[in-house]
């Protein structure tokens, strides 16, 4: 499976906000079982959309700053940014199909 790329607090405004493609970041914990079994998802996702997005995560109890700017209450939480801004979030688990279709859905929706 392909490793995620990892945002923290040293390099979460290069990974993310200056990306020239849409970023999927993954606000997650070690703690979380949602969390553990939405990774493989993720993964497939990297790997299928690489030419058009990026996937991300972030350890939110290692980076408490970033999870605190972007209100992150409950894990896991989605959010997906294009040219640095905020367009799409969402909380928990889901299958792959249906993330798909949201995340679609999101980007067709902030052209």
């Amino acid at each position: 499976m392909t490793e995620l790329l990892v945002a923290d607090e040293t390099n979460f405004d290069q990974l993310v906000l200056r990306a020239d493609k849409p970023v999927l970041v993954d606000f997650w914990a070690q703690w979380c079982p949602p969390c553990h079994q939405i990774v493989p998802i993720l993964q497939q996702i990297a790997v299928e959309r690489a030419d058009r997005l990026t996937v991300v995560k972030v350890n939110s109890d290692e980076n408490p700053a970033i999870s605190s700017n972007y209100r992150v209450m409950a894990l896991p939480t989605l959010m997906l940014f294009q040219h640095g801004e905020l367009i799409w979030s969402v909380v928990g688990a889901r299958p792959k199909a249906k993330l798909l279709k949201e995340l679609d859905d999101a980007l067709l929706t902030a052209v």
